[in-house]
């Protein structure tokens, strides 16, 4: 089962578990990258803002894996939205990865702030897609009346819409919108990591619901979490350096949870968001130029 795959509206096919590097100093993903490969993972998703795309492509390149064997994964910053720096913002990021084509090309924010240079750079996202050089697109933190939005006033509906998502925090109305329409929800933070840094009271790796049955299944929190992703179809973006870490968010696909195991976990959702509020990103606040590759 470990060569599963979810499949996109579009037909595009997703390896459901992909390796993430928000964070990963540019010095360690390439080694990351590269022991995730050799592991069995078959997708890495990076970002421009992210400062590491140019060791994704590297790690990529030294593990021996097939360039088309491997689900690339990124998306554009916010210094980089409206239509023809969008499309420059594609070149910059295809560069430093070293590829010609993205599989998945995301906008990073929505930037509701200036959102008519979001919608332009979305549909400098839908010529890339028409052109061939990504596979398929899509968005990332776009809540419920900010996706409407879009969908109301673009002709592509994403592919894929990566948010905050774990136990704690399950964004329950946006998955439904997601369902309506055909978006993948993909989890970023899907185990919770956010909770034991973000200043929270308690984490979700010392839940007892989740180390209940993390005991049932001879499996550790982490990977329960991330089965119950799975199982209610969603794709999930782990994120270490570290070796036994990145084995173990891969060592899921060997085990069931019950149905009143996720119904459980469904429970313990707080609607409390870790990460920051989507709408407090603004070119004030977070602008950054992205280098040229």
């Amino acid at each position: 089962m470990s060569d599963a795959t979810l499949t996109l509206n579009n037909a595009v096919e997703l390896p459901p578990i992909g390796l993430g590097v928000f964070q990963t100093p540019p010095d360690a993903t390439t080694s990351a990258v590269e022991e995730a490969l050799r592991i069995g993972y078959r997708h890495v998703d990076t970002a421009a803002a992210y400062g590491n795309e140019r060791e994704v492509g590297e790690g990529i390149r030294r593990s021996g894996v097939a360039r088309e064997e491997v689900f690339v994964e990124t998306k554009l910053w916010i210094s980089d939205y409206g239509y023809d720096a969008a499309l420059h913002a594609f070149d910059k990021s295809a560069g430093k990865l070293g590829v010609e084509q993205i599989d998945l090309l995301l906008l990073h924010q929505p930037l509701t702030s200036r959102f008519d240079l979001t919608l332009d750079a979305y549909r400098a996202l839908e010529t890339l897609l028409s052109d061939g050089r990504v596979r398929a697109i899509g968005v990332s933190n776009f809540m419920p009346e900010v996706l409407t939005r879009l969908l109301d006033e673009t002709s592509v509906v994403p592919a894929v819409n990566q948010v905050e998502l774990h136990p704690y925090f399950q964004q329950k109305e946006l998955q439904a919108l997601h369902a309506q329409h055909g978006i993948l929800t993909q989890a970023w933070s899907p185990i919770g990591g956010i909770t034991s840094y973000g200043g929270g009271e308690k984490s979700t790796f010392d839940d007892p619901t989740l180390v209940e049955i993390a005991r049932e299944h001879g499996k550790s929190p982490a990977q329960v979490m991330l089965r119950w992703h799975l199982q209610e179809g969603r794709s999930a973006i782990p994120k270490s350096v570290k070796a036994v870490r990145i084995a173990e968010n891969f060592g899921v696909f060997d085990f069931e949870l019950s149905p009143e195991q996720l119904a459980a976990i469904d429970g313990l959702d707080t609607g409390v968001r870790g990460g920051p509020d989507p709408d407090s990103i603004t070119l004030e606040n977070y602008g950054m130029p992205i280098p040229e590759a």
